[in-house]
């Protein structure tokens, strides 16, 4: 019997959003993500940063659409995105608060006693993203 996980991290999260389109375009305009794909019937459109792919999902019941609340609801309670340096870190926060539709949760802030920062939004979807950086995790490159 083996004792190594049976999987090998994340092939891609799916999200339901209130619009798709706003959503989208965040991904693609204010984060400069690709789009790698799309399924108009769904609707839904596959971005990507070239590491991780993210599903978004038009949620097509807008009448019966019950917006997330972290402290109620059980699923996703934020997706969290990490950048490559502090410069990056500071850049995404600019761009992320000033984009329509943004709400900022809290701004840049030590998480714990630091050295790792974050951020958390709500990006006009309604989706909860959370922005780390963290000095210790050297980039790819």
């Amino acid at each position: 019997m083996t004792t190594q996980a049976l999987t090998s991290g994340i092939d891609h999260v799916g999200l339901a959003v209130r619009d798709l389109k706003a959503t989208r375009d965040f991904f693609i305009e204010c984060l400069l993500w690709k789009q790698v794909g799309e399924k108009p019937d769904y609707p839904a459109a596959f971005v990507s940063d070239g590491q991780t792919m993210v599903t978004l999902w038009q949620v097509t019941n807008q009448d019966g659409l019950v917006a997330f609340d972290r402290k109620t609801n059980v699923g996703l309670h934020h997706l969290a995105l990490r950048v490559a340096s502090e410069e990056v870190f500071n850049d995404v926060f600019e761009r992320v608060s000033k984009w329509p539709g943004v709400k900022v949760e809290f701004a840049p802030e030590n998480l714990g006693a630091g050295p790792k920062r974050h951020t958390m939004i709500l990006e006009p979807g309604g989706i909860r993203l959370e922005f780390d950086f963290d000095p210790r995790i050297k980039a790819a490159g």
